[in-house]
Parts: C-alpha cells; sequence; structure tokens
C-alpha cells in the first residue's frame, strides 16, 4: 500500500506517517519547509519527500499520483485568525484525487463540527467555518472519504480508543490513537463516507 501523507510534518501528522512506515507502507509526504521536516524522514527509504503547497493544483497532483489512499492533516499551527488555505487546499486534493483516480482519503477537522455553534468558543469561530467549508468539500466529493473529527489532541501514550459516527464520544485522543485511525480507516469500509468522531476509551 502506498499513501499520500499531506500535513505529515505537525505533531499528528508525524505521527501518522511514523505509523504507516511501521505498518509497512511507502509513504509520499508533501511539505513546505525543509525545516519542518524530520532528520528521520530524510533518512527513511519508505518516505518520499515532495515539496510544495496543497495551494498549487500541480503539487497536489504530484503526491497523489500512484497512491492508494490519501490522509489530509492540515492544520495552522495554533493560528485561529481567518483562513481559506485548508479550504482551498482540500478543494486541490479532491480535484487531484479525481484526476488521479484516487478514491479514499481520511481527512481531519475539529469535533467542534458536532456541537452547535453556540457552544464553540468565540475564539474557534473562524478556524471552525473553515472546517465546515472542508467538510462540505469531502461530504460531496463522492469519493470514499472518512471524515475524522477529533476532540483534544493530547501528548500522551496510546491507549484504547472509541469512535462514533456522527457524535463525539469523548474530550481527549492520544496522537497516537488518532495517526492509527487516520491510516487504519483506509481500509474499514464501515467507516466510508462517515463523519467519525473518536475519543480516548474511558474505563469502565
Amino acid at each position: 500500500m502506498q499513501l499520500a501523507i499531506i500535513g505529515g510534518t505537525g505533531m499528528t501528522g508525524q505521527c501518522v506517517v511514523d505509523y504507516a512506515v511501521e505498518k509497512g507502507f511507502q509513504v509520499r509526504v508533501l511539505y513546505r519547509t525543509e525545516a519542518t521536516v524530520p532528520e528521520r524522514f530524510k533518512k527513511s527509504d519508505k518516505i518520499k519527500l515532495i515539496q510544495g503547497n496543497v495551494l498549487n493544483f500541480e503539487d497536489c497532483e504530484k503526491v497523489v499520483d500512484g497512491v492508494d489512499g490519501v490522509c489530509i492533516i492540515l492544520g495552522t499551527r495554533n493560528k485561529l485568525e481567518a483562513t481559506t488555505e485548508m479550504s482551498t487546499g482540500t478543494a486541490n486534493l479532491i480535484k487531484a484525487m479525481k484526476s488521479k483516480n484516487v478514491k479514499r482519503f481520511s481527512i481531519v477537522m475539529s469535533s467542534f463540527l458536532f456541537r452547535p455553534v453556540a457552544e464553540v468558543p468565540a475564539m474557534f469561530h473562524r478556524l471552525n467555518d473553515e472546517h465546515k467549508r472542508m467538510l462540505e468539500l469531502t461530504k460531496s466529493s463522492d469519493l470514499d472519504y472518512i471524515a475524522v473529527l477529533p476532540p483534544h489532541i493530547a501528548d500522551e501514550p496510546s491507549s484504547a480508543y472509541t469512535v462514533l459516527h456522527d457524535e463525539a464520544p469523548g474530550r481527549l485522543v492520544s496522537k497516537f490513537d488518532l495517526a492509527k485511525f487516520i491510516v487504519d480507516s483506509l481500509e474499514q469500509p464501515e467507516h466510508y463516507q462517515q463523519v467519525c468522531g473518536i475519543a480516548k476509551k474511558l474505563d469502565e
């Protein structure tokens, strides 16, 4: 299996790349700047690094060409101002997947989308609006998408986790468990064309 991973140099994205490599997959990583690429990625014979930007359609075509699935983990690196970069990138990636006949992709947004806007803290409204645009593009893609809407992503060890469709099962998930689901769900048809909430499984 060969995967394209978009956003593979961020906190969650690096876990996604590491997990895909651990599973024996060949991985293509689109990155913008050399400084963000971990040394272990440069040394791995299972990772092909492709410099580019999701805002450039040709770069999107280049990274998805010949892959079996795509993982999209676009982030703002904690910036909360209004942006359309992630939705524009999502639109470019969906168009590129269609042009290269790639059917499956997982994409990460936020569990705030499960809540009424009145319950979303005001500081996140602009980011939430962008995630809404991404979700609309995803749902209208006609591809086998898995929309993954995690709550707070914690830098803590892997544990058991729960996945529900159309609702959030909790308020926290390990970055390692989120990464596992982003990759594993590509081979789990029960999650295709579903909006998935994921969270750490609480002790019974």
